[in-house]
């Protein structure tokens, strides 16, 4: 079974994660967010799901994401999932 798209309900909006040719790519209001590719190496992974973690959860006082590193990866799975890795 492949997944094409998940949308997950975030405080500023809801979140797209779609499927593209390469990988995925999350968006909020047409706005690119993260852009993931299937040749990326898991620290560029981890570092595109907290920007989107920081997109759905809100941003902290340091300008990081409101989550904790299990929201985190579980905002990875999620990226992974659609992309097919």
């Amino acid at each position: 079974m492949n997944i094409k798209a998940i949308v997950i309900e975030g405080t500023n909006g809801d979140v797209e994660i779609t499927r593209t040719a390469t990988g995925a790519q999350a968006t909020r209001n047409h706005d690119i967010i993260a852009e993931v590719s299937r040749g990326d190496d898991r620290e560029d992974r981890y570092a595109s799901a907290v920007s989107v973690a920081r997109a759905i959860y809100r941003a902290d006082r340091r300008g990081g994401a409101a989550a904790t590193n299990s929201m985190v990866h579980a905002v990875l799975d999620q990226i992974e999932r659609v992309a097919g890795i």
